[in-house]
């Protein structure tokens, strides 16, 4: 079961990647004028958000479960595990940078609902979108990253 959940949640990050440019293109082209937010621009958004929700519980549920999380500090310490850059990355930054990508996405969708300027709606989301996306692009464990690779496709 852990090395399924681990094939879907390293699966579903291209989801993650597609929404996420599919919100910034869309929030873009509203920065410069006065284009009304719609329920098509509002879309993106929140699929954006539902498909990170869905990660952040597949992750957590690794994190509490897996070898590289909770279990790895409780076994190595975590001052050991500061010390390891492999372990530090699943420990800690990975989870971290993740966690604040996906409180920016929902702080973005959150403006979304509120009763502002449309022009302030597409700024808001834009900027937290890009934002989360680029921490989420750092803290990805791509297969150029030697020590905490994984493969662009589960299985492969």
């Amino acid at each position: 079961m852990q090395q399924g959940m681990l094939h879907l949640h390293n699966f579903l990050r291209w989801f993650v990647i597609i929404f996420a440019i599919w919100t910034i293109v869309k929030t873009m082209g509203g920065l410069g004028g006065n284009k009304p937010f719609t329920k098509a621009e509002k879309r993106p958004a929140m699929l954006l958000m539902i498909v990170c929700d869905i990660q952040l519980l597949l992750g957590l549920f690794l994190y509490f479960t897996g070898a590289w999380g909770i279990k790895n500090i409780q076994n190595q310490g975590m001052g050991n595990v500061m010390k390891d850059s492999l372990s530090r990355f699943w420990a800690v930054e990975h989870i971290t940078g993740m966690l604040i990508a996906i409180v920016l996405i929902h702080i973005g969708y959150a403006s979304v609902k509120k009763d502002i300027a449309d022009g302030a709606k597409y700024k808001k989301v834009f900027w937290m979108s890009l934002v989360a996306f680029i921490i989420i692009l750092a803290t990805i464990p791509w297969p150029f990253r030697a020590a905490i690779a994984r493969p662009l496709f589960p299985g492969m």
